[in-house]
């Protein structure tokens, strides 16, 4: 009985914290959409996706896998979540491999990054020597170059890449600075009101539940 009350708070906890994630990223979205509206490139457009293939030759920025042959997925460099600030704009809006995806996560829900300054730059920061054993990070890119240095060279080959793609875009490289400095907070603070207006609204409306049930017996 106590492990059923305890997956019980557990999981009302968490779906608390999954509905301050959705209105964090609907924040950064409808931020994003007014911060991009008169920029020269559109995000959604058939023109960045084209322009981002080309960059990266139709392959994976991260692990250079051909997306012809994998399952493709738009990947944000900076994650749209409180911890990265990321945006939905050009420069931050990548076509990756659906693993690279899943894998970046990790990082991108760190609270505090220790191999790099953001979240896609620690993921290909797991090269294997800078990490304890047990890095399920590490581990990833040892499973596709379990050679050492061939590895590293890759990592950095690939850092290189988005950083260069990333320096293309001017307008999303004037907006970043202030960006990064401002929407922490921001975001913080839109998380912990989220969760706590849900608090009392499930407590508000279980007390009326219950005084309803209580007087119609």
């Amino acid at each position: 009985m106590k492990d059923a009350c305890y997956q019980l708070r557990r999981a009302t906890r968490r779906a608390k914290s999954d509905v301050a994630n959705k209105l964090v990223s609907m924040f950064l979205h409808e931020l994003s959409r007014r911060i991009s509206q008169k920029w020269a490139i559109r995000v959604d457009g058939e023109e960045y996706e084209e322009l981002v293939r080309a960059a990266f030759c139709n392959r994976c920025p991260y692990c250079s896998a051909d997306l012809s042959a994998t399952v493709p997925v738009i990947e944000h460099l900076d994650g749209l979540n409180r911890l990265r600030s990321g945006l939905h704009v050009p420069g931050n809006v990548l076509v990756a491999c659906k693993r690279c995806n899943s894998e970046k996560r990790r990082d991108d829900s760190l609270r505090v990054l220790s191999l790099a300054n953001t979240g896609w730059e620690s993921f290909l920061s797991h090269n294997g020597t800078r990490c304890e054993s047990s890095c399920l990070s590490c581990r990833y890119w040892e499973g596709i170059w379990p050679d050492e240095l061939e590895r590293t060279t890759r990592l950095a080959g690939s850092l290189s890449r988005i950083r260069s793609f990333r320096e293309r875009f001017t307008e999303f490289q004037r907006v970043l600075p202030t960006v990064s400095q401002a929407l922490p907070e921001v975001l913080t603070k839109l998380y912990s009101d989220c969760q706590i207006f849900a608090e009392s609204e499930i407590r508000s409306l279980l007390e009326r539940v219950e005084t309803s049930l209580i007087n119609s017996r």
